[in-house]
């Protein structure tokens, strides 16, 4: 599958992987810009500000945005992270020139006052909605204890507060500053010709402007450790995040990070699973590796009966303490290498796979790494590298809360939220 890459004279970054035999092909305008590069007075507007892109355009209704979306039979959406926000659509080949031209065109929207006024409104709903989810609640209050003062402890919805308070002409600046052509990255993969491609990005995107960007504090994180118990009388289980360290998404560790994260948390025939779901002791529990720019993180996680809370964190803190020690044996390590080649395998695919996969690569590490490439990397991760991986980011050092119905845990008080 030959990869392509341009840049228009903007700074607009364009990047390709073309396969003849895909029948779709999948297109995607990631704005690197998220929760994190927000200021307190700014909180939600990013996601505030993707929904505000299928508000209308100076060409088009909302009503027109969804209808000429729906004519071409895509299949479109967008979402917002803490340091992405992505609008993306996968189509037959032959309406990819539609496509372009409905993507670039709400990526300039109208921002009309009355549709801003409308969709707070909307937004301030959502936050609501948010606020009965506890899963949802126990992340976001994790994140912000762990992160502390670090940009990406945000929240990607902000509060109430931020919301409600945020003025059109505000986002408006946020707009222009952080969409400007050189802070995006458009994305595409299938069956699609790569020459007409860059033709049609440059007819509709050549006149974006460009303006200074860039991202403050993009320095590692360990967090500040200590354990915490956040109480919410009404939740009916109690929900457990370890929190640590990992490496960026630049470092070669995110191999060993994934890698090793799969053998001790997967849903199934993993450390947690066998120690913890199987026993009956946990709903669930699992870890992962999330990549970030500049601070990789480590979450582990559990959810149980209230009653079972105290025992779950001993039984987790012992998994992590022993693969800190002695690591994980050699069949462990083949198992969870076999486990994200397929997942690697399988995701490629689908072009919406790979035009997610390599604009996420192209957006932390400016490269591009092929199947065959990540695949190789994976197979190549050794016990030497989870134990140098483990040296530097101790995965027992963690900053551990709890989130429920629970007023304390293991003589930590909780504090209601």
């Amino acid at each position: 599958m030959p990869f392509h890459s341009h840049t228009l004279p903007n700074g607009l970054q364009l990047i390709g992987e073309t396969s003849p035999s895909a029948r779709s092909v999948a297109v995607g305008f990631f704005v690197r810009t998220g929760s994190r590069d927000e200021t307190p007075s700014e909180s939600g507007v990013s996601h505030f500000l993707e929904h505000m892109m299928f508000k209308g355009t100076p060409r088009r209704t909302a009503f027109d945005v969804n209808l000429d979306f729906d004519r071409i039979g895509a299949s479109y959406n967008a979402y917002t992270s803490e340091e992405n926000t992505v609008y993306y659509a996968a189509l037959l080949p032959e309406y990819l020139p539609q496509g372009i031209d409905i993507l670039a065109d709400i990526l300039r929207p109208s921002l009309r006052q009355e549709d801003f006024d409308t969709e707070k409104q909307v937004i301030l709903e959502e936050i609501d909605m948010y606020e009965d989810q506890p899963g949802s609640v126990a992340w976001d209050r994790a994140r912000r204890i762990y992160y502390g003062t670090h940009p990406l402890g945000n929240s990607v919805l902000g509060t109430k507060e931020s919301v409600g308070t945020l003025t059109r002409d505000q986002m408006h600046a946020y707009f222009t500053r952080r969409y400007a052509a050189n802070n995006i990255i458009v994305s595409a993969a299938g069956n699609f010709d790569w020459e007409q491609f860059v033709k049609l990005i440059t007819a509709a995107c050549s006149g974006w402007n460009t303006d200074r960007v860039g991202r403050e504090n993009r320095t590692e994180w360990a967090g500040g450790g200590g354990e915490y118990v956040l109480t919410r009388e009404v939740v009916q289980q109690e929900y457990v995040m370890f929190m640590c360290g990992g490496p960026p998404a630049i470092s070669k560790m995110r191999y060993a990070a994934d890698t090793l994260a799969l053998a001790v948390g997967d849903d199934s025939g993993s450390r947690l699973y066998w120690a913890l779901v199987d026993p009956g002791h946990a709903d669930s529990a699992d870890c992962s590796y999330v990549e970030n720019d500049g601070s990789g993180a480590v979450y582990t996680s559990l959810s149980c009966e209230p009653d079972n809370t105290a025992a779950n964190i001993a039984r987790a803190k012992e998994v992590l303490a022993l693969v800190q020690k002695s690591g994980i044996t050699d069949a462990e390590l083949q198992q969870a290498k076999s486990k994200i080649l397929s997942r690697v395998v399988r995701g490629s695919e689908r072009p919406m796979g790979r035009m997610q996969a390599i604009a996420a690569a192209w957006s932390y590490t400016s490269e591009y790494r092929d199947v065959d490439t990540e695949l190789t990397n994976f197979e190549a991760v050794t016990q030497k590298d989870i134990r140098a991986y483990l040296d530097a980011y101790p995965i027992n050092r963690n900053t551990v809360i709890t989130f429920g119905p629970l007023k304390e845990v293991n003589g930590i008080a909780g504090k209601a939220v």
